[in-house]
């Protein structure tokens, strides 16, 4: 957010200006990134269960990268450097929780470092980027690599290993449904942080209770799921069901930690719920109609471009203020 400063001459008091939104909130923006890191902790205990301690490297790394990609353009832009706010912290560890398991250290570097670099800085660093660092990383990443970033690398102990693929891969190519258990539990195919769905509903669920997340995203895309994923469903029994979208791939994990990123998102209530709405659309024709057996990533980066828009359109009138 933009401000500027003027003095009064007066009696030397200053009366500080911003630009709309005014947003208030009982945390502080560092608190709030924070507060994220340590929503993440039960998704990265969960990839180390299920993958092994390989993975605190691949993570380890994507946040230094990050934090040190952030630093380096801010010294060079002779800017504040600002690391400490957690928010390049973030950066990384979104990152390296969405990439498969023992994935290249090398990989996970430049995709940290595209992030940061032209996810967030090109934009002018924290609170004005348009899409979300983490994905604009792993964007790159699917462009780039796209065979090491498809390649799974199953828990040891996983229920169900059809051609190593993860259940929406098994389901999508193979025709073979993955029972819903192993996806809550975690004992499946994906990438580090998505597998299980109870270490991300109870960092996520932590994120509602304490503000840090507005709930109307993560519910809109759940009411989005079961109304366009149960239609598809019911005219062709052969399309994944509702409660399958919801809790296979990536779905819970860009409901909590990625379309709820507060720079990226609507600030109207009305607008929250058009965004997941839109998110969850483009997910399951994506799932379903796409070439890719995953869509999330591409589809909240598709509603964040649409975020100023939707923010225009949606909202509140002005008191007092005439219809034309």
């Amino acid at each position: 957010m933009s401000s500027v400063t003027v003095t009064e001459a007066s009696n030397g008091s200053e009366l500080l200006l911003s630009t709309s939104p005014h947003l208030h909130s009982r945390w502080t923006t560092k608190q709030v990134m924070w507060f994220v890191v340590l929503a993440l902790l039960p998704c990265v205990i969960s990839a180390v269960v299920f993958f092994g301690f390989y993975q605190l490297l691949v993570i380890a790394v994507a946040v230094i990268f990050a934090v040190g990609t952030e630093a380096f353009i801010q010294y060079l832009l002779k800017k504040p450097i600002a690391v400490m706010d957690g928010s390049a912290v973030i950066t990384g560890l979104l990152l390296g929780l969405i990439v498969p398991p023992h994935f290249s250290l090398t990989f996970t570097a430049l995709g940290s470092v595209f992030g940061v670099a032209i996810g967030k800085m090109v934009f002018g660093g924290l609170g004005y980027n348009i899409f979300n660092p983490a994905l604009v990383g792993r964007a790159f990443l699917q462009a780039a690599f796209p065979v090491a970033i498809t390649t799974w690398t199953m828990p040891s102990y996983a229920v169900d290993t059809v051609s190593s693929a993860t259940p929406l891969a098994a389901l999508k190519f193979d025709g073979v449904a993955t029972a819903v258990s192993p996806l809550i539990i975690g004992n499946v195919g994906g990438s580090l942080g998505e597998t299980s769905a109870l270490a991300v509903l109870l960092g996520g669920g932590f994120l509602l209770v304490t503000g840090v997340a507005n709930w109307r995203i993560p519910a809109a895309m759940v009411v989005g799921v079961f109304l366009f994923g149960g239609a598809l469903w019911l005219l062709d029994p052969a399309a994944p069901s509702p409660v399958f979208h919801l809790f296979a791939g990536s779905f819970l994990f860009g409901a909590m930690f990625m379309a709820t990123d507060m720079v990226t998102s609507p600030v109207t209530g009305k607008g929250m719920w058009v965004y997941g709405l839109g998110i969850s659309l483009m997910l399951v024709v994506i799932r379903v109609y796409g070439g890719l057996p995953e869509g999330v990533m591409y589809a909240i980066l598709f509603m964040n471009a649409f975020v100023p828009l939707i923010n225009r359109y949606t909202q509140p009138g002005i008191f007092g203020e005439a219809k034309a």
